[in-house]
């Protein structure tokens, strides 16, 4: 099985149970220090315990994802073969981390973060046990300096206990206030994974609140990004697809700022870049909102799809031969400007097969509305040509 979940959640803990209550023995392989030759070391050991001693063997690989795919590759005959009862932990998602042929031979689990009572739990037994914990020391934390270390722990168990073991090891006295705590611990880290779970979640969040015109949202995802230590690129670098995707032309010009606000990170750097791009993410969040661009593009490259081959009509041709001339390439070419507002109605610009599409379908909001009468304007006028030369049924 594989257990999927942030730090601290539990993963080794279950795998410790799971052998306990099977009676296997716990073989631990860490992806971070570990390679094949381990692998298979470990596989070695489980054979010899099994024939010997009767046992089985838990194999606890931890930060599995960490493993290349032929590292990877190197557990699946022992897993078929159930040498070894497999337990994978990772922090990152499997699906985008682990091999398919791996996945599909174990069961996935997902562990959530803990909860406060769940930590405030885990530091309940850790002050009172006394043959594994502080208890023979008698630790009162006061309500506040409680409340600042299930904040500190954020759902992380393993942090949980760090932090009073730091206190225990700082305390000159039986009761701790908020005060020493906050000197012992220091602040809370952020929680951030560059190109992990955490970093994508962040993401979606600030283009889900651009989208939703979130101002107060977007900002504080963006400051979130910047706190854990993300680059404030990569935030311009969505707002960049934001512009085009939700926004569109509706409003042209967010692109344009989104571009600009980019160009100042590079000039002045972080201290007035990271502004810049704060103006610019403002802006995308009020800016009139529109996905028309985006759908018009995916239904075009359906079309292209749908009709691949569709030869281009021959009045579109280049004609830079006499040959291409003879062939009848450019024939009854007719060009715009010579025609009354650039406009030749009942043009055909499409392959004969393809017939008559409306790939652009703009909204009614911000510029795109002019666009729309326009667009409108221009398909009556083709319509009145049809009408006139006969082509209609």
């Amino acid at each position: 099985m594989i257990f999927w979940g942030p730090p601290g959640s539990g993963k080794t803990t279950l795998a410790e149970l799971l052998a306990r209550s099977g009676n296997a023995y716990v073989a631990r392989i860490s992806a971070v220090s570990a390679g094949v030759k381990e692998i298979r070391s470990a596989i070695d050991e489980a054979k010899q315990r099994a024939a010997a001693q009767q046992q089985r063997t838990l194999l606890f690989v931890d930060e599995v994802h960490r493993f290349n795919k032929s590292q990877q590759d190197a557990f699946l005959p022992h897993i078929e073969d159930g040498t070894v009862w497999f337990v994978g932990a990772t922090t990152e998602n499997p699906a985008f981390e682990l091999n398919p042929a791996l996945l599909s031979r174990t069961r996935l689990y997902r562990l959530q973060e803990l909860t406060d009572a769940d930590i405030a739990m885990v530091i309940a037994q850790a002050l009172t046990d006394k043959d594994r914990g502080l208890g023979n020391r008698s630790l009162q934390f006061s309500a506040d300096a409680h409340e600042y270390l299930l904040h500190c722990a954020a759902g992380d168990a393993r942090r949980a206990l760090n932090l009073i073991e730091i206190c225990a090891d700082a305390a000159t006295s039986h009761e701790l206030d908020l005060a020493f705590v906050q000197q012992a611990v220091g602040q809370r880290q952020a929680g951030f994974d560059k190109h992990g779970d955490r970093y994508f979640e962040l993401l979606s969040a600030l283009h889900k609140s651009v989208r939703g015109s979130s101002v107060d949202g977007a900002l504080y995802w963006y400051a979130r990004i910047l706190l854990g230590g993300g680059d404030p690129l990569v935030v311009a670098r969505r707002l960049l697809a934001i512009a085009s995707e939700d926004i569109g032309n509706a409003d042209p010009r967010a692109l344009q700022l989104a571009l600009q606000a980019w160009d100042t990170f590079t000039r002045v750097g972080p201290a007035e870049g990271e502004r810049a791009i704060a103006q610019a993410l403002i802006y995308c969040a009020l800016a009139a909102k529109s996905n028309a661009v985006y759908e018009a593009f995916n239904a075009a490259k359906a079309l292209a799809e749908q009709y691949p081959d569709a030869p281009v009509p021959k009045h579109l041709r280049n004609a830079p031969t006499k040959l291409h001339q003879q062939a009848g390439d450019g024939v009854d070419y007719r060009y715009a400007h010579d025609y009354p507002q650039a406009l030749v109605a009942g043009e055909r610009y499409l392959p004969a097969a393809v017939g008559a599409v409306n790939l652009y379908q703009p909204s009614d909001r911000g510029l795109e509305k002019q666009l729309a009468e326009k667009l409108a304007w221009l398909r009556q006028a083709d319509q009145r040509s049809e009408w006139q030369r006969g082509d209609h049924d």
